[in-house]
């Protein structure tokens, strides 16, 4: 769908339907989230009063999909947006929520932009390549104790010329690399 300058127009009906005022056909909210996900601004209005209806509508949508188990929003964040209608910083919230996701759309826009240059984006990260040495190691010296040894032929000439004590030690290195992480993220929790 084209994104347009002006917002969709949606009306509720008193029978709470809601009109797609562009198409002249009844819409759901996951049609609504779906215009949305495009691009689109949206619009609702109550038919009958006139009011503006598009906050409490997509407050429905995000309790849906929270509902649903698509979890976006951690319980700590819900607490303290609960918190900020009760306190001083209920003025501050809203700034800094839009610039929270201004920046965060803004970073998504470069990543997909530099993901589109790169042949993988992946080789690109820091410390990628350290972490595809480990990694081949990890399975070097997993595949060694098994019948055929090797994850595949490429491996096969390099381990027949290393010797068992540098596996054993490429293993033990990763070991406690693991346990080093196991022990971060034990103190995260």
């Amino acid at each position: 769908m084209a994104q347009k300058n002006e917002p969709l127009l949606i009306k509720r009906y008193a029978s709470r339907r809601l009109y797609n005022t562009e198409t002249s056909d009844y819409v759901t909210l996951d049609d609504i989230a779906g215009f949305i996900r495009d691009g689109r601004e949206v619009q609702i209005i109550d038919l009958k009063s006139g009011d503006d209806l598009t906050r409490q509508y997509l407050l429905q949508i995000v309790a849906e999909h929270e509902s649903r188990g698509e979890s976006v929003l951690p319980v700590d964040v819900l607490t303290d947006l609960v918190r900020s209608y009760t306190t001083q910083a209920q003025s501050v919230v809203p700034q800094f929520l839009a610039a929270s996701f201004e920046m965060l759309r803004d970073g998504q826009s470069k990543m997909m932009e530099n993901f589109g240059a790169m042949g993988n984006p992946m080789a690109q990260m820091p410390g990628f390549e350290a972490m595809r040495a480990q990694q081949e190691a990890f399975m070097k010296a997993m595949m060694s104790g098994f019948p055929g040894g090797t994850t595949s032929d490429e491996d096969e000439d390099d381990t027949s010329e290393a010797s068992d004590g540098g596996a054993k030690d490429e293993l033990e290195a990763i070991k406690k690399q693991l346990a080093d992480l196991q022990k971060k993220l034990s103190g995260l929790g």
